[in-house]
């Protein structure tokens, strides 16, 4: 519990809010989801291979992040990582996917000689990125093999070419994801640059040796942190969820996952850090969210509020620009055609103003009257002269 308490002293000076809000939070939030657990569902049903314990142990707490401005433009596939100091995964039964860059063989080698046993068990597979194309094509195999696994890990080096090499399978939900893991060794540096790899014809590699791999304590660390980290996953959205705990666990270690997350998420992914920061809460599945902070301000830029009596969607005054409800230059001085000012009277200013503010009318055009009877006597006439031209017609035919 000292532990807890010196991570949580730390945090007040990084985060804005009291560590005492998070963990009163994190309290009730689990008693009631254990309260919900034990009550009998709406609709009547029950299920009889679920108990209330495996119910309350799968219940997953999140915590939501609600920004100002979209954190990211577009879609990113690579999940980020958040190393907790209490890790989500760490069931016995956990089956771990471990996708290497070519070749497979000496990764295999160091999980089955060299790996800790207890870490051993949970790698139920290691494959490659060429192995992981031949095998896995079909869409029923990608399916099945996300299935079988609880977890995905993959080398940073090929992690780009998975989107296409795992389908629609992996990447239509954020579940299960490959994580990124670092297994290639730094390059040697020489004043800040990295020394460029030798030109020339490439030696053919052993599968068995593979020099550009980190130390195998280093992977085993690396491969830990990843398994039990939280998992950042951005959208162009002001609203991001972060797995911080399960409902089964004590309210201190959520509660210190809590500020762990919220610290990490907004000074390494969130542009303009807490000042973008709208809200912080925490929730189950379905549960309503209990805040842990909440900003005072609504906005990062003054010019995107809209004065009183402004319409939406227009600039504030700037240097040319008159306010609304500004008088009209009235009284004041203008200048006449020999450079010298001369005053403009009240009344004189006014009559301007209101014949430069009247729109122009166009003259109408004269229509002339109409009479019924002038137009009467030019239809009977046309009839007339129409019955003439047809009898002098058929008196022609006749002839």
């Amino acid at each position: 519990m000292a532990k807890s308490t010196a991570l949580a002293t730390t945090a007040d000076a990084s985060i804005p809010f009291n560590p005492d809000q998070t963990l009163k939070a994190s309290k009730a939030l689990v008693a009631h989801i254990k309260k919900s657990a034990a009550e009998p569902r709406e609709d009547g049903k029950q299920n009889l291979l679920a108990t209330e314990e495996s119910t309350i142990a799968e219940t997953p707490i999140w915590l939501t992040l609600t920004t100002k401005k979209h954190i990211h433009d577009s879609h990113r596939l690579q999940p980020g990582k958040i190393v907790l100091h209490n890790p989500l995964n760490t069931g016995e039964e956990l089956s771990v996917c471990l996708i290497t860059a070519d070749p497979q063989r000496w990764y295999k080698n160091a999980v089955a000689d060299e790996f800790p046993e207890e870490l051993r068990a949970k790698i139920g597979r290691v494959i490659d990125i060429s192995h992981l194309r031949a095998k896995f094509k079909a869409y029923e195999a990608q399916r099945k093999l996300f299935a079988e696994h609880d977890v995905f890990l993959a080398d940073d080096r090929i992690i780009n070419r998975l989107p296409k090499a795992l389908g629609k399978s992996f990447y239509k939900t954020t579940v299960k994801r490959p994580i990124p893991v670092v297994l290639m060794a730094a390059r040697d540096k020489v004043d800040g640059k990295r020394v460029p790899a030798p030109k020339g014809k490439k030696a053919k590699r052993d599968p068995v040796e593979n020099v550009n791999a980190r130390p195998i304590p280093q992977i085993v660390a690396e491969v830990e942190k990843a398994i039990g980290a939280a998992l950042v996953h951005l959208s162009p959205t002001t609203n991001t969820a972060v797995k911080v705990g399960y409902a089964s666990w004590e309210p201190e270690k959520i509660a210190e996952n809590v500020d762990t997350v919220a610290r990490e998420l907004v000074e390494r992914f969130v542009p303009q850090k807490w000042q973008n920061v709208r809200n912080v809460y925490i929730k189950g599945p379905s549960t309503a969210a209990l805040p842990v902070y909440q900003t005072d301000e609504l906005w990062l830029d003054d010019s995107k509020v809209v004065a009183e009596g402004q319409q939406p969607g227009s600039a504030l005054p700037g240097k040319n620009q008159k306010a609304i409800g500004e008088k009209p230059n009235v009284g004041r001085k203008r200048k006449s055609l020999g450079g010298e000012s001369e005053p403009v009277a009240a009344d004189e200013t006014e009559k301007v103003l209101v014949k430069e503010d009247r729109p122009t009318k166009k003259a109408k055009k004269a229509v002339p009257e109409s009479n019924d009877d002038k137009l009467d006597k030019e239809i009977a006439e046309r009839k007339a002269k129409l019955k003439k031209q047809k009898k002098a017609a058929a008196r022609k035919v006749e002839a």
